[in-house]
Order: C-alpha cells, then sequence, then structure tokens
C-alpha cells in the first residue's frame, strides 16, 4: 500500500475519484451529446429520443445489482471492484468512439434501422457506464472508515467528477459535441485503468485495508435503507426529466421554433451550444460546493439535513424555470441555483446509504441503491409522448420541480447514522 493510502491524503481522494470521473464524464458527454445527435442528425422526435434514453436504465436495472452482487464476493487481478472498473471503463470508451458512427455502423452492417442501431450503442454504453459505476463507488466505501473521512470520499469524488463534467459541456458547446466525443474516448480509458492500479483494496469488506480502520455497520437496517432510496428516487425523476428533454425546452421556449420545425446546422449547432453551457453551469456549482460548502455544514447539522436544504433550493430553482426561465439570461441563472442541489445529489446520499447497510455487501447494496436511479430515469425516459403533447415545454420543469418537492418532503423522514461534528460512532440522528 502506498503511503497516500494509508494517510488518506487529499492526493489519494483526487486518485481514487478518477474512475467514477471517467464514468461521470461518459455520463456528460452522453446527455450533452446523444438527444442533440438523434434530434438533428436523424430527425428523432421527442418520443423517439426517449426510446433510445429508456436502453440506459434498462441496462442499470441490470448491470450494477448484478455486477454489486458479483464484486462483494470475488477476487481477481489483484481486486474485489477493480476489474469491472477496467472492464467497464474499456467497453464505454469504445461505444463513445460508436456514438457519432450510428449512420456508419448501420450503412456497414446493410441494415435499415437507424433507431435499433442508436438504442443498441445507447444500451451498451449504458451498461458498460453501470458495470463501472457500482465498483467505482463501492471503492470508496471499501477504503475509507465511516464518518467524516467517508463523506470527504464521496465529496471529493463529485468535486473531480464535476469538474471533468464542465469540461465535458464546454468543450461541447464551444468546439463542438463531435469533438467532444473524440476526446472522451482516451480520457474515459485512461481514468478507468490507470488509477485502480495505484489502489489497494481490503481482502475482507468488513474492515480497511491491513485493519486499520473498522468499517461500521455488519448489518442492514433495511427501513432507513428503503425510505433513502425512495426520496432518492423522486430526486432523479426530476432530475432526468431535465436531461432529457432540456433541448426541447431550449428549440421551442427560448428559441421559438417548432416542435416538428426542421433547422440548419448553424442552428442545430446553436441548439447544441446552449444546452452545453446550460449543463456546464449546473455542474460548476455542482463540483464546486461538495467539497468546499456541502462538507462542513453536514459536520454541523448533518448529512441529511444538509442534503434536505439543497433539494429544497433545486425545488426553488425548478419552479422558477417554469415560470420566469424563457430568456437565455434567466434559464443560465436558474440552472445554478439547481446546481446546488445536484451538488447534494450525486455525493451526499451514497455516504448516507453506505453507512446503514451490511459493509461487507456493499456492492449488492449500492447497486440496490441504484435502482432508485434507473428506474426514475425509465420512467422519465416514457414520458416524451406526454410531455410533447403540450404546446408549452416549460412543464418539462414543473414535473421537474413536482418531483424534486415531494423528494424534498421524503427526506425528512430519512434518519442520519452518522451526525458528524466530529463524532467516530455511528448514531442516529433525526432529519427533523
Amino acid at each position: 500500500m502506498l503511503s497516500f493510502q494509508k494517510r488518506l491524503s487529499n492526493g489519494f481522494y483526487m486518485l481514487l475519484s478518477l474512475p467514477s470521473t471517467a464514468m461521470g464524464f461518459a455520463l456528460s458527454v452522453q446527455i450533452a451529446a446523444l438527444s442533440w445527435i438523434l434530434n438533428t442528425k436523424f430527425g428523432f422526435d421527442l418520443h423517439q429520443v426517449g426510446i433510445v434514453w429508456a436502453a440506459g436504465p434498462l441496462a442499470g436495472i441490470i448491470g450494477q445489482v448484478l455486477i454489486g452482487v458479483v464484486s462483494d464476493r470475488v477476487w481477481f487481478w489483484n481486486g474485489r471492484r477493480r476489474p469491472f472498473i477496467l472492464i467497464g471503463g474499456t467497453i464505454a470508451a469504445l461505444m463513445l468512439l460508436a456514438l457519432p458512427n450510428i449512420g456508419v455502423i448501420n450503412d456497414a452492417l446493410g441494415l435499415d434501422s437507424i433507431i435499433g442501431v442508436a438504442i443498441t450503442v445507447a444500451l451498451t454504453l449504458d451498461l458498460a457506464i453501470n458495470i463501472s459505476f457500482n465498483p467505482t463507488r463501492s471503492i470508496i466505501a471499501d477504503v475509507t472508515p465511516v464518518g467524516d473521512q467517508r463523506t470527504k470520499g464521496y465529496t471529493w469524488m463529485q468535486t473531480i467528477s464535476g469538474a471533468f463534467g464542465v469540461l465535458a459541456y464546454l468543450v461541447g458547446a464551444f468546439i463542438g459535441n463531435e469533438f467532444l466525443i473524440y476526446l472522451s474516448v482516451p480520457m474515459v480509458f485512461l481514468m478507468s485503468v490507470v488509477p485502480p492500479l495505484f489502489v489497494v483494496e481490503p481482502r475482507e469488506l468488513n474492515a480497511a485495508s491491513e485493519g486499520e480502520h473498522v468499517q461500521g455497520r455488519t448489518d442492514t437496517n433495511l427501513p432507513e435503507f428503503l425510505k433513502i432510496c425512495l426520496a432518492h428516487g423522486f430526486s432523479w425523476l426530476g432530475i432526468q426529466t431535465m436531461f432529457v428533454y432540456s433541448f426541447s425546452y431550449i428549440k421551442e421556449v427560448i428559441m421559438g421554433y417548432g416542435t416538428t420545425e426542421t433547422l440548419g446546422a448553424e442552428l442545430n449547432n446553436e441548439i447544441g451550444f446552449m444546452t452545453g453551457v446550460a449543463f456546464a453551469v449546473l455542474n460548476t456549482i455542482g463540483f464546486l460546493l461538495p467539497a468546499l460548502v456541502l462538507e462542513p455544514i453536514t459536520e454541523k447539522i448533518g448529512r441529511v439535513r444538509t442534503h434536505f436544504l439543497a433539494i429544497g433550493v433545486m425545488t426553488l430553482g425548478y419552479f422558477g424555470l417554469y415560470y420566469a426561465g424563457g430568456t437565455q439570461t434567466a434559464f443560465f441563472l436558474l440552472m445554478m441555483v439547481v446546481g446546488v442541489g445536484w451538488a447534494a445529489v450525486v455525493s451526499l446520499p451514497f455516504a448516507i446509504m453506505s453507512e446503514h447497510v451490511n459493509q461487507g455487501r456493499m456492492g449488492l447494496f449500492m447497486g440496490l441503491f441504484n435502482l432508485s436511479v434507473v428506474l426514475p430515469q425509465l420512467v422519465a425516459s416514457f414520458l416524451g409522448g406526454w410531455l410533447g403533447s403540450f404546446e408549452d415545454r416549460s412543464v418539462i420543469y414543473l414535473v421537474s420541480g413536482v418531483s424534486l418537492g415531494v423528494s424534498a418532503l421524503l427526506w425528512l423522514f430519512v434518519k442520519d447514522a452518522y451526525t458528524g461534528a466530529g463524532r467516530s460512532a455511528v448514531k442516529g440522528g433525526g432529519a427533523h
């Protein structure tokens, strides 16, 4: 074991965050480019875009739970999580390469089914991301002790991952989505393959490597786990609705073009530019807040209360978009508000959940926890036809706002297994 892992230094947390960052970067590329490519290059309508996006959550339902169970029990290539990170990262890089070449693949195979090829590529890409996402998050819990260090691991994960997410959206906006895709291929591959080689995993999951830190809970508080999943699920229903359909809001509400109106390359690029900038703004807040703001707050008021407040701010941001987001300036400013909740959603729930479950079955429960992400994503993916029936595309953010409001209320009923303030013991604590 290298000394920076023994000391749990910031450098170790940065390295530990890179595999998850690779998957987050791949997901950011998918968010920035997939809807745009399908709509502008292949003429998919809102309903068809939703069908393609549904492939990913379907892959996640199977992928994360299965990989979580297997990775808890196997050991090869000197690791438990390492093999799946390496395999998933490699496949994800290859599928990113395939993304802008859907038409080429269709022609090369002699097919006449662009949507079939698009679904296959999206499904394989998301399956690869899901294969890796579970181990990249589980390994953080495996090698960190409960309490502040566990929270630090996940907030650092979001800080590094969010910074690269901003890079993805800015490259897509200012240089182009196709350049972004080709840039992502080597980045995803290297950040997946290299860092795991320098992290020593524990052979036994009920204690940290070399027995240095007792990891805590050896049984599972199932009622609290289910409450966390339900609250987190409503967050993701609103968030995925934003990710999948914001391009339509930009096209029709901000730019004023019709639903089925065909635009030229210049206007299509403008839509891509605005989408990229919007998500860059979102992720800038998302990567700045976790380590700099949210982590210090959790040490004073606890993680659940901090998360509840951040989700409440996100709810207000979505309602602001619904009522007053129709100009570029208002849209970008309100995306900053939404980013407060985004910073919490992609960092704090992992730390909260991880201390309510059996540490020796972290992969399984991380996979089950992912169902609170992929099932809402699946629901959001099938909302395209219904949302398309409304003349005013602002309804996209009304759905998001209501969903996040429900999530905030549900978080009030979640207890904090670790209440912060420098305490090392696992303690119960109400969220309200």
